[in-house]
């Protein structure tokens, strides 16, 4: 269920974890631990995965926004997670097209509300944990190639400055690698040109682009300390990849303070 965690009581009252595959309930291309997809998985397979992602955690709720590749920071108090019955294993349904109660759609979230985790789900993006555990804020992003070249982690960062952060800490999770993010080479020139950390080649010599190289940089130039818990999702079959499984699920980054 989770390929790294990182205990708040090990880590100044802040949790940190990504999930893998296993240990839910989901079923076929979506199995197990599938944390999204809401339109292809059924509703209570959904609602179990996050109720067991819950508990395992040990908080009191899950955050989760509808993701549109943007940067869009949502800021997470408690006026929202009242509005949002304090983000319930069933808040995972809010992302069906036919919701009663659609949820928000961000790229990015901020908080200081203990015991509700912000969860960010990818399956080749990257998910993006940070925190300033002394003044107890934390931020969330998801950082796909549209998200990470707009700009989502100079917005979600200085949304968490805003809120009393200083010394901020950065957790990247699994995502697709240099070696394996193959791209077109007229949008690789392009991208190489404005993000030169981003340069890569394939395994097998086609152009790519290295995200997680160029969100450290990016983390670097912001002031932020950050370090890399990011195995390749295409090269592991324990995570979900849509690159290597079109219609796979999703896995989770999360970031949480102890409740």
């Amino acid at each position: 269920m989770l390929r790294v965690r990182i205990d708040p009581d090990a880590n100044r009252g802040v949790g940190v974890a990504f999930t893998d595959r296993r240990g839910g309930s989901s079923q076929g291309t979506l199995s197990e631990l599938n944390l999204g997809r809401v339109e292809l998985d059924r509703p209570e397979h959904l609602v179990a995965n996050v109720a067991a992602l819950r508990h395992e955690l040990g908080v009191e709720g899950i955050a989760l926004v509808h993701q549109v590749h943007g940067v869009r920071v949502l800021e997470v108090d408690q006026e929202l997670a009242t509005a949002s019955g304090g983000f319930g294993d069933r808040t995972i349904l809010d992302e069906a097209p036919d919701a009663e109660h659609p949820m928000p759609a961000a790229d990015a979230m901020v908080s200081r509300l203990p015991g509700v985790a912000l969860a960010i789900r990818v399956a080749d993006c990257l998910p993006v944990m940070l925190a300033d555990p002394a003044a107890g804020v934390i931020g969330a992003a998801h950082a796909g190639r549209a998200g990470l070249l707009g700009g989502v982690l100079p917005a979600v960062v200085a949304r968490m400055r805003a809120a009393g952060a200083a010394d901020i800490l950065a957790w990247i999770g699994p995502h697709i690698c240099g070696s394996c993010y193959e791209v077109p080479q007229a949008m690789a020139e392009e991208v190489w040109a404005s993000h030169p950390a981003t340069r890569a080649t394939t395994s097998w010599g086609t152009p790519s682009l290295d995200l997680g190289a160029a969100a450290l940089d990016q983390l670097a130039g912001l002031g932020v300390t950050a370090v890399g818990l990011d195995p390749c999702t295409r090269e592991n079959p324990d995570l979900f990849s849509h690159r290597r499984d079109p219609g796979s699920g999703r896995l989770a980054g999360l970031v949480w303070i102890k409740g």
